[in-house]
Order: structure tokens, then sequence, then C-alpha cells
């Protein structure tokens, strides 16, 4: 049985319920380093739909995050259990991977470390 971090969930549910895109959070997930910022749920599956939506191969699996089921999505008031990135990059060495951002989920079961801010993001 696994033991999430409490303060990991506490800021997923804080992104979720604020349905915001501001919090930038690095995490380790089988030692890989993923930066980027978290996004609610509900606005990282429209935006995956988006992207699949204009893909002539891949569009069909726009409706899979659309509307798609809401089978293991956690109902309201329950805790979260994955992370949602976008604008997010797979750390290797100096490099950022992809270059321009992309859009990962994360099971927060599976984060090793986490630190808050993105390790290239600047308010400058």
């Amino acid at each position: 049985m696994s033991n999430p971090d409490e303060l990991l969930v506490a800021i997923s549910a804080a992104v979720e319920s604020e349905r915001s895109n501001q919090m930038s959070l690095t995490v380790v997930v089988g030692g890989a380093v993923i930066t980027g910022r978290l996004a609610p749920e509900a606005v990282w599956r429209e935006r995956v739909a988006e992207v699949l939506r204009d893909s002539d191969r891949l569009g069909p699996f726009s409706d899979v995050f659309a509307g798609g089921s809401r089978e293991g999505r956690p109902s309201r008031g329950e805790a979260p259990t994955h992370l949602h990135f976008h604008l997010a990059r797979i750390l290797q060495g100096s490099l950022g991977i992809p270059e321009t951002g992309g859009m990962y989920r994360v099971a927060i079961d599976d984060v090793s470390a986490w630190t808050v801010g993105d390790l290239s993001y600047s308010d400058r």
C-alpha cells in the first residue's frame, strides 16, 4: 500500500480547486526529472484533446480525453492521484525535452522527490 506525500496531494488539490496553471513544480519519477507547470486535470484533458484532434492519425483518440469516462478519476472531495503538467520538459543534462514543453501525467505515488518551481522558469 502506497503512502502519497501529503504536501504534494495538497498542492495538486489546490491546483484542481483554483483551476490555475501558475504552480510550477519539478518532480523525480523513476529517475527522470520532469519540470513544468501544473494544470487542473480538466484543463489538461481539454488541451490534450485539442492536440489530438488536429492530428489525422490520432484524432479518434481525442474523445478519450475530451469527454471520456470518469472511471479512475477522483470524485469531487477525493484526494487527487495524479499531477497534470503542461509546458513541461524532461530534463536530460542541460537539455529539456521537448524544447517547447509537453503534456505529462504523473502518478503522485510514483514521485520520489520534488521541489516547488520550474528549473528553467523565470518571472523576468
